[in-house]
């Protein structure tokens, strides 16, 4: 995949070829690794989607994005997204 980054928006070209524009929502560092989270953006405000999570990977000393194969690693990163989501929530009440 590539990547092209832009204040909080990314588009990003799948192995098919297609392109898809992503709002990147946070950041973290889990398990000494580093992830991102992202929405895709849609022109139809009624649409939900899921969020979208990659690993962050350096490759030739270019942080490059990857996908998270394995179901139990991406079931803990999206929990520790949650987490911090709902904490940060907590703070602003």
């Amino acid at each position: 995949m590539s990547e092209i980054y832009g204040d909080d928006f990314i588009t990003i070209t799948g192995d098919d070829g297609v392109s898809y524009e992503l709002e990147h929502l946070d950041t973290i560092e889990y398990e000494g690794r580093l992830y991102m989270a992202f929405l895709p953006v849609s022109e139809n405000e009624d649409e939900v989607y899921e969020m979208i999570l990659f690993r962050v990977v350096e490759e030739d000393g270019e942080e490059l994005l990857e996908t998270i194969d394995d179901d139990n690693e991406a079931e803990l990163v999206y929990a520790k997204f949650m987490e911090q989501l709902f904490a940060e929530d907590n703070d602003e009440d």
